[in-house]
């Protein structure tokens, strides 16, 4: 088995949040992040989670996938129910 090598030519520039600070302004981080910035969020100085803008192309895979699972299902016939039945 062959070891594969990834790197980055340009480092990633994640800006460093605290967690208190996220926490706080966390309606801000959503509207930059869809924007493209990414924010390393950190706990006592330390990494502790990264807050990204999903990779392109990942909605129409994720919308694929469950497409092609649901395809994949066999229909279930559960038989006729009545209003009340359903709201039960």
């Amino acid at each position: 088995m062959a070891n594969v090598v990834t790197f980055t030519i340009y480092p990633r520039m994640d800006k460093t949040v605290p967690a208190a600070e996220a926490n706080r302004i966390f309606s801000r981080l959503l509207d930059a992040v869809a924007h493209g910035t990414s924010f390393i969020i950190t706990s006592h100085g330390k990494p502790v989670a990264r807050l990204a803008p999903p990779p392109a192309g990942s909605d129409e895979a994720a919308k694929q996938r469950l497409l092609d699972r649901s395809r994949s299902q066999p229909v279930q016939d559960f038989g006729p129910w009545t209003r009340d039945e359903l709201y039960d």
